[in-house]
């Protein structure tokens, strides 16, 4: 039994050591592989510098590109972009507001339909309106004659719209006995408004009176006795006319000539009464109104030295405007100067 035994742990072992057979797996076949290509080694090439970082480069800017340029705003179809407005032309659109109001209610001779203009008395609130938000920064890229230009016409109107606010003119009974203070006379609405040139009112929103666009401008900044010829003396048939056209700075030189001209040889403006031997002028001329303004340009002592230097200054101011025989008279003649009485009755049609 026990050498059945032995035989049966020998053929064990020796399957063990053996082994027993296993089973193959089945392999599914593969599809074939592409030809393989010739690997090609690439030797690095060898820098003996330090390497750089790579840069990489953007496209050029064109000549009008800047920094920051925003992207181009693309348009939807059948939209067209919006063009810029136009720079503001306040001048030119008071100007032809303004040329509208002498036109329709001021005749040739300076006088002025007062009753028309009172029933329209808008069409002056609404010029006034125009220049009454008049940006500085656009007042100071005029011309001097444009700048010029423009405040005897905002003074002129300024003017109108005082005397229509006060049209008819109610007058003082106990006056009327008084010389210049007829039933249409102007000192009756200084009287009752306190100072016609007292009045205010707003040009580039800053307040303004008449007296103070006199002294700041025509009597300061700007040095042309002219001037005085071409702002109203308060709507008096006395003062010198009103044009029936605004002042322009292109064509300012001749119309302010023009107006000088007209007023002395008006006999409201100047005068020469030989026999008497004395020269008449207008009241306007006075030291105490705008006589003074005459001396910085017109100051003289080679002329009219028998007269104070005030009337030295009118005179050699007025000989460029006076034909030859006047000129002749005042520069040769010996005579005295006398100030013509103010009209003051409005200048009325």
């Amino acid at each position: 039994m026990k050498k059945y035994l032995c035989l049966y742990i020998l053929c064990v072992l020796l399957i063990a050591i053996l082994g027993c057979p296993q089973k193959k797996e089945s392999v599914k076949p593969q599809p074939p592989l592409p030809p393989k290509q010739p690997s090609v080694v690439t030797t690095p090439k060898i820098s003996t510098e330090e390497e750089k970082p790579e840069i990489t480069e953007t496209p050029p800017l064109s000549e009008a590109a800047e920094p920051n340029l925003r992207p181009k705003e693309t348009l939807a179809p059948n939209e067209t972009k919006p063009k810029p407005e136009p720079a503001k032309n306040t001048l030119g659109e008071f100007n032809q507001k303004y040329a509208s109001v002498l036109m329709t209610y001021v005749d040739e001779e300076g006088k002025v339909d007062y009753s028309k203009l009172r029933l329209k008395r808008l069409d002056l609130i609404e010029t006034q309106n125009i220049i009454r938000s008049l940006k500085p920064q656009e007042y100071k890229t005029w011309s001097e004659k444009d700048k010029i230009a423009f405040w005897i016409n905002a003074y002129n109107l300024e003017m109108l719209k005082i005397i229509v606010q006060n049209y008819p003119i109610e007058s003082y009974r106990i006056l009327h006995v008084l010389p210049s203070w007829s039933p249409d006379s102007v000192r009756h609405i200084d009287r009752r408004i306190n100072g016609i040139k007292k009045q205010k009112f707003i040009i580039m929103e800053e307040e303004f009176t008449l007296e103070s666009i006199e002294e700041r401008f025509f009597n300061k900044e700007f040095n042309d006795p002219r001037i005085f010829f071409a702002i109203s003396f308060y709507c008096t048939t006395g003062g010198p006319p009103l044009r029936n056209e605004p002042y322009n700075g292109k064509k300012l030189d001749k119309q302010l000539d023009d107006q000088v001209r007209t007023y002395i040889s008006s006999r409201y403006g100047f005068g020469i009464d030989e026999e008497d031997k004395t020269v008449h002028l207008s009241p306007i001329l006075k030291k105490q109104q705008f006589g003074q303004e005459f001396l910085k340009k017109y100051g003289t002592k080679k002329k009219f030295k028998d007269h104070p230097p005030v009337i030295r200054a009118v005179l050699n101011f007025l000989i460029n405007y006076l034909p030859k025989n006047q000129v002749n008279f005042l520069e040769t003649r010996r005579y005295d100067v006398k100030f013509i009485i103010l009209n003051w009755n409005l200048n009325e049609q």
